[in-house]
């Protein structure tokens, strides 16, 4: 799955940083039908985790009621230099994830 992960502009230690998140993913309900009429198995990005250095940052449960190539926005407030990960896993097993080198300084 891919990713694009935009992060706000410069970096100072101990000021919020907004992180905005695009994943390219169907996020197929299951309510839908084929032109056969058969129905489209469901398929969503069930859980979202973002990390930054060895601590949770941001942590998200989505369900059917999101849209197709979800966008998500949080905020973090770093106090050092790092790398900003942010992983997530579909219904059907499959997994992705996006990095980001955070460069902060001082403030």
């Amino acid at each position: 799955m891919l990713a694009r992960i935009q992060l706000s502009s410069p970096v100072r230690r101990g000021q919020p940083m907004e992180v905005r998140l695009l994943v390219q993913h169907p996020m197929e309900t299951g309510f839908r039908f084929d032109v056969l009429g058969n129905s489209a198995p469901k398929n969503i990005i069930h859980s979202l985790h973002a990390s930054y250095g060895a601590r949770t940052v941001f942590r998200a449960r989505l369900g059917s009621g999101i849209s197709a190539n979800p966008y998500l926005q949080f905020w973090v407030v770093p106090e050092e230099s790092g790398e900003l990960l942010v992983q997530w896993q579909d219904d059907l097993g499959q997994k992705g994830e996006v990095r980001a080198r955070v460069d902060v300084t001082p403030a």
